[in-house]
């Protein structure tokens, strides 16, 4: 199959390049002359610095010219294309609902080039961005309104988490597929010939709007879980005296019909989807005079866990923030990438800031040059008392507290660096519980606060 992706984020990228390795010829493009010269050399380091997802470069670097192909020219690569695939950033408007202004754009300009190409074989157009319901019909009018012939619109939501992208897009849980007509669904059977009648994949074939429902419940069932261990499982083990958290966890959990998934409590959770879905379905919703209670809770209990422990410390540890210095380890939103999209860093150092810190010392693996762009003091002055360091010793040095904002895996067991670096009184305030020896550093007079647990103090 000739493919087009329409958009090289997270997803689009990953999208094409997992395409373009079960033997499709995949074109991905985007208007964004920098990026796709980056992906055009094949050279991790450049890629990694608008990608970096593990596993993704040995794809592109394996199929690069012979199968996945970049371009910033669509009217060059229109013809001869059976399936296109829009992977567009769709944001959230400050009330809640998606923004579709790219989208809008990115499907205009499609349907122009499309009315004009000469190859009039059926060719679908598939949503693969998260947007509203019905946005698969509205696409299909922007089609119809520029005379584009033999075509039909299908949603294909996916299902992607970062960091294990390129896994879960070759052995996927399951594949939706949103149609209106037999045709359509051919095709994109083709697509994905690799999961159709699969034993393990399941394979679903359903209306557009139910694809799109579906990508919308799954996220927000999702974000509401992880919303009721923070806000129910932490706040019992925070509050009441010899409650282990992690028993707690492994009781409950124990269960079959309980999954261990979202059960670590947290500082919260970030990303691209979970805020920004169900504040979409939110909006949704109420459009259609449906109460959001639970869905507006789990929003703001997530928004909570972002923060609290700043509090916390305030009032539980005594800790004064003012003129301190202060080292944050993990500004991605989770381990395995340097994606800072709705991180809980960002409210974290904002919060910090607001304390009146003298300095914040930051530290990531991968993150660090997105950090950059988005605590750039051109948009905030208070920005420049943040500083970057390549190892998390060295941001520790120096400093007068220490909070733990992802789950790097070289930040558990980090109490050694602590004790090695820095002497007591030291506040250590885990958003992730990295370190379970706590026990070891409160005896030798380190403060310990962490979700899910009362404050330790020596």
């Amino acid at each position: 199959m000739k493919i087009i992706v329409l958009g090289t984020g997270y997803v689009g990228l990953v999208h094409a390049a997992v395409c373009s390795e079960y033997g499709h010829e995949v074109y991905a493009y985007d208007n964004d002359v920098n990026k796709i010269k980056a992906f055009s050399t094949g050279h991790a380091e450049k890629i990694e610095q608008y990608v970096n997802e593990p596993g993704l470069v040995n794809i592109i670097k394996e199929t690069l010219g012979r199968y996945l192909f970049f371009s910033t020219d669509l009217k060059a690569i229109i013809e001869g294309t059976d399936a296109v695939f829009m992977c567009l950033p769709t944001p959230p408007n400050l009330n809640g609902s998606t923004n579709l202004v790219f989208y809008d754009a990115a499907a205009e300009y499609l349907a122009e080039i499309v009315a004009q190409r000469k190859d009039e074989r059926r060719m679908v157009f598939v949503n693969k961005s998260t947007v509203p319901i019905g946005t698969a019909r509205h696409l299909q009018k922007i089609m119809n309104t520029h005379g584009v012939k033999n075509f039909g619109v299908a949603s294909n939501p996916e299902f992607l988490a970062e960091g294990t992208a390129v896994n879960q897009a070759r052995k996927p849980d399951r594949v939706v597929v949103g149609c209106d007509d037999e045709e359509d669904f051919r095709i994109l059977r083709r697509v994905y010939s690799q999961f159709v009648n699969h034993v393990r994949i399941k394979y679903i074939e359903t209306t557009p709007e139910t694809a799109e429902a579906i990508k919308y419940v799954a996220n927000t069932m999702l974000l509401t879980y992880i919303s009721f261990w923070n806000g129910v499982g932490a706040k019992i083990g925070e509050k009441f005296p010899n409650v282990n958290i992690d028993k707690l966890r492994l009781g409950v959990t124990s269960d079959d019909r309980i999954s261990t998934w979202g059960s670590f409590v947290s500082n919260g959770a970030g990303g691209s989807c979970f805020g920004k879905d169900i504040a979409s379905l939110i909006y949704q919703l109420r459009g259609m005079n449906v109460s959001t209670k639970m869905l507006e809770a789990s929003y703001e209990v997530n928004e909570f866990q972002k923060v609290y422990l700043i509090e916390r410390a305030v009032t539980e540890a005594g800790f004064k923030f003012n003129n301190k210095t202060i080292a944050v380890l993990g500004l991605a939103f989770k381990k395995h990438t340097n994606d800072m999209r709705d991180a809980s860093s960002i409210r974290v150092i904002e919060s910090l800031l607001g304390k009146g810190v003298a300095r914040v010392k930051a530290y990531d693996p991968l993150a660090i040059e997105s950090a950059k762009s988005v605590f750039s003091p051109s948009k905030n002055i208070l920005f420049e008392k943040i500083e970057y360091f390549n190892t998390a010793k060295e941001a520790i040095a120096d400093t007068d507290g220490l909070f733990i904002s992802s789950d790097c895996e070289e930040f558990r067991g980090l109490s050694r660096t602590v004790e090695e670096t820095v002497k007591p009184p030291y506040l250590v305030i885990d958003g992730r519980r990295m370190i379970p020896d706590f026990e070891d550093i409160v005896s030798k007079g380190y403060g310990y606060l962490a979700v899910g647990s009362q404050y330790m103090k020596a």
